[in-house]
């Protein structure tokens, strides 16, 4: 039997004897899609995991099982049962064909053949032996799914079980640890609606729901969390602002789920603030959105808060991994109880990859010379100027700009970009630059979003986060868009300014990671060298002990590259500490500004990080194996040759991770713009030299000319003409039409003038052999 017709006759009668069959408390789920596979470069993805079985018994998923034929020896589906069950962080896994049984307990550690599927009722004692009550209530209530959402991926449910299994053993402090994009409000939602359901309170005596806190440090994230918390009634939610309380004269206290920001809670006089004016004992649990930022410091006001209402239930929230800057969080939370990295969420095609473009010119540096101007400031003659000092302590218009021409050349005039510029100040002149620039004449092309844009800021940031709308297309920051909005149709992150730590930079790759309808990757344009963190330990590995705890606690404030004062934005400029001196103010003299040059790198992004173009070509050639994928010159000339099988072969290649778009940019990387696909990979794959189109197109012409009457070498010489132009697109049946009205005006007349479509068809075809028939030398 095949493996289907196994698990019909065979694996599923095991499964009910032994009692699974999916009603009550049983579910059994065939065929269990674990995630959507990772997004290739091109927009295709790789094949996504499934497991053939997995059982679930009173609300928790217990095991995976990777059934084979009956022909197939039990042991060649181990290694998969243990690929889902590890994945799925199940406690057991099964492989199964039929006749035999394999099991693995990966709680323990053991293995062996066991003659039967354990029963529900067994399976659940043998995977929770400290099971208590809450912890079924919990597992009993249902994800709640919204209308026109999807239900939680799964690394979502295991977030969601591993916390309120905290909470039922009673644990005070809890931490989540996922990556930016992968839905940490959704989490919180399905947290607080099942303890909800369940009438759990910090009492235990299940007699009334809880009171929750969801407290952020943005007006933005505070208010995306209301908004996802939409299977709550209105009159359950509740959202604390500064207005309101001050319209009141007093804080809300009807309600069941509260949302604020800590600078609302703070505000008033030290001796009354708002956050006081609760009993300390008020809320059964608090959310602390972002917690990273301060939530366990002791010297933040957070911390304050915190502190007050001690009797909660305190869940941290963050996407950042142990740091020397956040070590406070982890000795506040604990470790955490889950974890989910961006590498994990980019190979489960759960988030999308990136490009990396590195831009370096003449002017990443400045010394001064008597020929440029002074217009502000002191400045030394011979001092360096260096990446750190551009717009805090010296501003060169024309540096700017000239980076903002650089920023327009490298991204398409739609598509939608977030610039993180030094300061407020440096994002303005940013925005006016890229609009002075832009062929676009919509005012609003781009827009600043800063703490002193206030609510025109957050109006624009509103329009942007529209998938619908175009405009504004891009806009520029200073920090405030570091955190926390989710836009997911950016497709360009651009760095002018240097990002200070790991914590910040992950918080900015995640601004592009969000997954939307044909977008295949998003590209991170480098002018600053951040890509260097990209070689980081701890880019995207498990959080690690960090080193000595610093002297005293760390703030944000203590990096000048990621500011945190006082406020709703957080995005002010540097603190001041005294009076600064006068920024100075440079005119370059015309001579240089004609002689900035500037050199472009492009990265790829495989197995996590960003590589080179070489590292990229091993890799096609090592790991994908593509001579043995291209067969001998022969064969990808043969194929090649012909528009369906080249068609085929560019599909064969983008399954196996080498996409058009990728064939493109090393096309450019190796100098061949002006040669052909296929010299692209005769270059990687047999190391042959390129050929232009051009000396294609001739060879081409000089050999068909026998073959051809006198109206037929009219259309070839068109062809290649466009082919020389265009490149291999040109030679695709798709354009074929198209070629012959261009010639001839209409098809009738063609076939009139070159025969039936048969026969130009075969014209078509003979042209393209001769093409490829070219070599160099």
């Amino acid at each position: 039997m095949n493996e289907a017709d196994t698990r019909a006759l065979l694996i599923d009668k095991h499964l009910e004897a032994s009692g699974w069959v999916t009603e009550g408390d049983v579910r059994v789920y065939r065929e269990f899609r674990i995630n959507a596979g990772t997004i290739q470069q091109g927009g295709k993805r790789s094949p996504s995991l499934s497991a053939d079985y997995v059982l679930e018994y009173r609300g928790k998923k217990l095991a995976a099982i990777e059934a084979k034929s009956d022909e197939v020896e039990v042991s060649e589906g181990v290694g998969q049962a243990k690929q889902y069950a590890t994945k799925l962080r199940l406690p057991f896994g099964y492989a199964a064909n039929g006749k035999k049984i394999y099991e693995i307990s990966l709680s323990k550690g053991e293995e062996g053949d066991v003659l039967q599927f354990p029963s529900p009722d067994e399976l659940w004692r043998r995977a929770n032996e400290q099971v208590n009550e809450w912890q079924e209530r919990f597992n009993a209530i249902p994800f709640e799914t919204l209308e026109g959402t999807h239900g939680p991926r799964y690394f979502q449910e295991i977030a969601v079980t591993r916390a309120t299994d905290a909470i039922a053993q009673e644990s005070k402090r809890v931490l989540l640890t996922l990556a930016t994009g992968t839905g940490k409000t959704f989490i919180a939602f399905q947290i607080a609606w099942k303890l909800y359901q369940a009438r759990w309170n910090i009492n235990g005596d299940g007699k009334r729901r809880p009171r929750i806190l969801f407290l952020a440090d943005r007006n933005i994230l505070a208010n995306q969390a209301y908004l996802a918390f939409g299977g709550f009634s209105d009159d359950a939610k509740v959202r604390i602002t500064p207005d309101e309380v001050a319209k009141r004269g007093s804080v809300p206290l009807n309600g069941s789920v509260f949302f604020t920001i800590f600078q609302t809670f703070v505000s008033g006089d030290t001796q009354d603030e708002n956050f006081k004016h609760y009993p300390h004992d008020f809320f059964d649990l608090v959310f602390i959105d972002e917690c990273h930022r301060g939530g366990a410091n002791d010297e933040s006001s957070w911390r304050e808060i915190l502190d007050y209402f001690n009797t909660a239930v305190h869940i941290g929230l963050t996407a950042t991994p142990k740091r020397t800057v956040n070590v406070d969080t982890y000795e506040y939370f604990g470790e955490p109880v889950f974890e989910y990295s961006l590498k994990e969420g980019i190979e489960d095609g759960f988030l999308t990859p990136f490009r990396v473009k590195r831009i370096q010119s003449t002017i990443d540096e400045y010394v001064h010379t008597s020929e440029d101007e002074v217009i502000t400031g002191e400045v030394r003659d011979g001092e360096v100027y260096g990446e750190k000092d551009f717009n805090t302590k010296i501003v060169i218009r024309e540096r700017e700009e000239f980076r903002v021409q650089q920023l327009l050349a490298n991204i398409g005039k739609d598509e939608k970009s977030i610039v993180f510029c030094r300061n407020q100040e440096h994002a303005a002149l940013v925005r006016d630059l890229i609009n002075q620039n832009t062929p676009s004449t919509d005012p609003d092309y781009c827009a600043r979003v800063t703490a002193n844009d206030g609510v025109i800021g957050d109006n624009y940031l509103r329009r942007f986060q529209d998938n619908e709308k175009t405009i504004p297309t891009i806009l520029t920051t200073s920090h405030k868009l570091s955190t926390g909005v989710d836009a997911r149709n950016v497709r360009n992150i651009v760095l002018l300014r240097p990002v200070g730590n790991m914590i910040e930079f992950k918080q900015i790759i995640g601004r592009g990671t969000r997954l939307f309808e044909g977008k295949g990757y998003f590209t991170i344009l480098d002018f600053v060298g951040a890509y260097a963190l990209f070689e980081d330990d701890e880019w995207d590995g498990p959080p690690l002990e960090p080193p000595e705890k610093p002297e005293r606690p760390h703030t944000p404030t203590d990096d000048p590259d990621e500011p945190n004062p006082p406020g709703e934005g957080g995005d002010e400029d540097d603190p001041e500490d005294g009076e600064k001196p006068e920024k100075i103010r440079i005119r370059l003299s015309d001579g240089k500004v004609r002689e900035i040059q500037h050199t472009t790198a492009t990265l790829f992004y495989l197995h996590g990080k960003p590589v080179s173009a070489a590292e990229y070509i091993k890799y096609l050639y090592d790991d994908v194996s593509l001579p043995t994928l291209l067969g001998s010159e022969d064969d990808l000339r043969t194929a090649w040759s012909n528009p369906v099988t080249r068609d085929e072969l560019l599909r064969r290649l983008a399954d196996a991770g080498c996409s058009r778009a990728d064939l493109g940019v090393l096309q450019t990387l190796i100098n061949a713009e002006d040669c052909d696909l296929f010299d692209v990979l005769e270059y990687i794959a047999y190391t042959k030299p390129t050929l232009k189109r051009e000396q294609r197109a001739q060879y081409a012409n000089a050999n068909v000319q026998g073959f051809l009457n006198s109206e037929q070498r009219e259309f070839v010489s068109y062809v290649l003409r466009s082919y020389v132009k265009a490149g291999v697109d040109e030679l695709s049946y798709q354009r074929l039409t198209p070629a012959l009205n261009a010639v001839y005006g209409n098809i009738r007349e063609a076939e009139q003038r070159l025969g039936p479509v048969e026969d130009i068809k075969e014209v078509f075809e003979q042209a393209q052999q001769a093409l490829y028939m070219a070599e160099a030398g």
